[in-house]
């Protein structure tokens, strides 16, 4: 008894000498995992640091280094150009890229139209450089805004001199392409800020004799921002048109690089493989068809066969080939039974995810690439998808805003410039020796560029406007600018220049509705542009609303 009770105590007590060494070795295990753990990742960091040297990427940079020389940016742009009127995806792609950017135009207004006093009309200048027919032939017309925005598609760049009159400062803009400047000359101490740009192009001549000539001619052309006091006419032999600035239109570039790569490069490729999917498949549809039946026949009934088969099939009553669905009369030890094709057939949806990387590479979505909602084309889908590409379209009219609002700040600084220009204004040079033209204090050099908005509704879009002319804050002038361009209404600014007086005082159509002391919103307050309640309260208040919105 008494030496079972001592051996139990011996065990407990060999238990509780146990238990922390146990403890230990669950550490020590512990911390040799975290070891081990550790020199995997080290090891996995030098073998990622040994991955980038070797030679397949190194040759792959190099070649990225050296690819975008002149050379290669002319076939890369002169490929682009190709399929885009060849391949129906990238063509579709820049279309609608088009079609998102300038679908719905754009309204370009300056504050200051001479209706106030001491003002000088600044859109008088800006209306005359829209309206002139070599602009609207080379810039500023519909057709050449969707023939320059698939030019950023194929050869993601380009140049637009504006050729200048020194007496009145009028402005003529050209477009000059990407494949005609060989060199972008900068600032030495800064990359992004350009000096010259080198055009050498082929001028053709038609002699009195009727035969043409071609010469190659090399100019320098300054950048539009670039205006040093010291102008040379030459360098070398190459002359300078300082009365033709270049301004350098680009998209896609990386940081540093000085020359824009084409929308339609990244989704070459794929457009090619889904091409080329196509094709393999349209082969295999006609390869099945091709041979429809099978026909096991003996002896030699197989020659009999062979030479029926090859005699041309019996024609109809209108005298096409009998050749689809034919009787067949075999005698019994012939057997003629249809070809299995279950196992045979591709299905021509198993390209879409071609089709998806070309509708990414152009961001528009493949929905809309393919012009086939399918089988995930819910509405609510295909909404979705739209909303990026908006955002996408977004970006590419900022784009085009910055670029008009720079042409246009340029032909009203050339005006301001010119002995015989239509404004009158200074010009000085700020600490970065940059010239800057002012105006008079009265005149607001400030031009507006609005985009109507792209998935916008008309009636969300009014209504917001009638909330915001119901505060009493906003001028009648622009509450109606802001209704006009609502509805879709073009040349605005002719509209509510007649709806202006002399004075600039806003001038009701036919005058405002009769207003009574019970009526708080009283349309003689200038600022208020809300119909007069019915005096009646009946159900006349929508016709009367509905007149006032259609007379404004």
């Amino acid at each position: 008894m008494t030496r079972s009770r001592t051996r139990r105590r011996g065990n407990v007590a060999l238990a509780e000498q146990q238990a922390p060494a146990d403890d230990r070795q669950v550490l020590r295990e512990q911390l040799r995992q975290a070891l081990d753990n550790e020199q995997l990742l080290q090891e996995s960091f030098a073998e990622l640091a040994a991955q980038l040297q070797d030679p397949g990427w190194i040759r792959l940079s190099a070649q990225f280094e050296q690819e975008f020389t002149a050379e290669n940016l002319k076939q890369i742009r002169a490929i682009c150009r190709l399929f885009a009127v060849k391949n129906p995806l990238i063509r579709r792609s820049l279309s609608l890229r088009s079609a998102y950017v300038w679908g719905k135009g754009v309204e370009i207004t300056a504050r200051a139209n001479g209706k106030k006093k001491r003002e000088q009309d600044v859109q008088a200048v800006i209306d005359a450089f829209l309206a002139d027919v070599g602009n609207q032939r080379a810039f500023t017309s519909g057709a050449a805004r969707e023939r320059l925005e698939r030019c950023l598609g194929t050869d993601g760049e380009f140049f637009t001199a504006l050729f200048t009159l020194p007496t009145t400062g009028e402005v003529q803009v050209r477009v000059v392409g990407a494949d005609e400047i060989t060199e972008i000359i900068c600032n030495p101490q800064d990359r992004s800020e350009p000096w010259f740009y080198r055009r050498v192009w082929i001028q053709r001549t038609l002699r009195d004799d009727g035969h043409t000539v071609d010469e190659q001619r090399e100019q320098f052309h300054p950048a539009v921002d670039y205006r040093p006091r010291d102008r040379r006419k030459t360098f070398g032999r190459i002359p300078v048109a300082w009365d033709a600035p270049m301004l350098h239109v680009k998209v896609n570039d990386l940081e540093g690089q000085q020359r824009g790569i084409p929308d339609a490069y990244a989704a070459i490729d794929w457009a090619m493989a889904y091409k080329v999917f196509l094709e393999d498949w349209a082969r295999l549809v006609k390869s099945l068809s091709r041979f429809a039946w099978r026909m096991t026949a003996k002896g030699s009934t197989r020659a009999q066969a062979r030479t029926k088969l090859a005699e041309r099939p019996p024609r109809d009553a209108s005298g096409r080939p009998n050749d689809v669905g034919a009787v067949a009369m075999t005698p019994p030890d012939q057997t003629f039974e249809a070809i299995p094709k279950s196992g045979a057939t591709v299905d021509s949806e198993s390209g879409k995810p071609l089709a998806a990387m070309v509708a990414s590479a152009l961001d528009v979505p493949v929905t809309m690439l393919l012009a086939d909602p399918g089988q995930t084309g819910a509405r609510a889908v295909a909404e979705t998808l739209d909303t990026p590409m908006e955002l996408a379209m977004g970006q590419r009219r900022d784009l085009w805003a910055g670029v008009y609002r720079r042409i246009l700040q340029y032909a009203v600084a050339e005006s301001v410039r010119a002995p015989d220009g239509k404004l009158k204004g200074t010009v000085t040079v700020d600490a970065y020796g940059r010239q800057t033209v002012k105006l008079g204090s009265a005149t607001d050099p400030t031009i507006d560029i609005d985009w109507p908005d792209l998935q916008a509704s008309m009636t969300a879009v009014v209504q917001a406007v009638v909330q915001a002319a119901s505060t009493g804050t906003i001028p009648p002038e622009q509450i109606a600018r802001l209704l006009l361009t609502a509805i879709g209404v073009r040349h605005v600014d002719t509209i509510i220049e007649a709806m202006v007086d002399d004075d600039g005082n806003f001038v009701w159509p036919e005058g405002p509705p009769a207003a009574t002391p019970n009526n708080p919103r009283d349309l003689r307050n200038p600022t208020s542009m809300q119909p007069d309640d019915d005096p009646d309260g009946g159900a006349g208040e929508d016709e009367a609303a509905g007149e006032a919105l259609i007379a404004v």
